[in-house]
């Protein structure tokens, strides 16, 4: 078996772009101090909304092989060079927003059978052991059928690794302190007049905002701003930004956060909050 670096983490995320808005900082991070840093990608998002209208042409394959060749940008600009389409590129489409038919596509992730979606992921995770695995919680952050059927995905396979010789000692789901959110859209609510953005967002459009005590771990990625600002940038379908913010489709503006956060759920909780994803990760957890 080839040598693994002694610091692994995986994210696993449902669509491109959400990786960079969520957890870009801390990718970029990891991945300059030497983590092998794994990306796992359920669908290619071809049922996103397009934003420049020069490429609103796009749609379905079209725009999924579009969204890939972000996904390769954006993975450019943090670092990141392990970056994997589950079941590979097409097995999975986008679901599209919960409550539209595209939710009964029988190709599209929310129709995915769980465990059969967690098995190869399972694989993944057996063949990289991360200590570390990432992402979203029960309603996927925001409630995106995607998005909840990542976190069923990504937990069973969890626990598939356990069975089959890889228990990974930490998971975390997405997480923003509400003081966060709410500070940082006061600084909004200020500086909207000098932007190019129309409108702000709410404390409670950002997904995974929870009150202050269910964050365990905070990640000071200040010094990847610019990372996490590029990568976010080769979203282009998905993403205008002008530091320190963003717009989606929806054009309301929301803070782009560069100290990112984080909620344990496996692993034993610390009694304070931690500043680094693998504390307390020992000898025997790391090979």
């Amino acid at each position: 078996m080839t040598e693994l670096p002694s610091r692994r983490l995986m994210l696993v995320h449902a669509h491109p772009d959400d990786e960079s808005i969520n957890n870009g900082a801390t990718m970029a991070r990891y991945a300059a101090e030497g983590a092998h840093v794994t990306l796992v990608t359920c669908t290619l998002g071809e049922r996103g909304e397009v934003i420049p209208p020069g490429l609103r042409h796009l749609s379905g394959a079209a725009l999924g092989g579009h969204r890939l060749g972000e996904l390769r940008e954006a993975m450019r600009a943090l670092g990141v060079t392990d970056f994997r389409l589950l079941g590979g590129a097409g097995r999975y489409c986008d679901s599209g927003m919960m409550g539209l038919p595209d939710n009964d596509d029988p190709g599209c992730f929310w129709q995915a059978d769980v465990d059969q979606a967690a098995g190869m992921l399972a694989e993944v995770i057996l063949e990289v052991r991360p200590q570390i695995l990432v992402t979203y919680d029960e309603n996927g952050g925001y409630g995106h059928p995607d998005h909840i059927r990542t976190h069923r995905v990504a937990m069973r396979a969890v626990e598939l690794a356990a069975g089959a010789g890889w228990d990974v000692p930490k998971v975390y789901w997405n997480r923003v302190p509400r003081s966060v959110a709410e500070e940082s859209f006061a600084r909004l609510h200020g500086d909207l007049a000098e932007l190019p953005f129309e409108k702000a967002g709410a404390v409670d459009d950002v997904p995974g905002v929870v009150d202050d005590a269910q964050v365990t771990t905070a990640v000071d990625g200040t010094a990847y701003a610019a990372a996490k600002a590029a990568a976010m940038r080769a979203h282009a379908t998905q993403i205008t930004v002008a530091e320190p913010y963003f717009v989606l489709s929806n054009e309301l503006a929301q803070p782009l956060f560069t100290t990112e956060y984080y909620e344990l759920v496996r692993g034993e909780r610390p009694g304070s909050r931690e500043s680094d994803l693998f504390a307390g990760i020992g000898d025997g957890e790391a090979s």
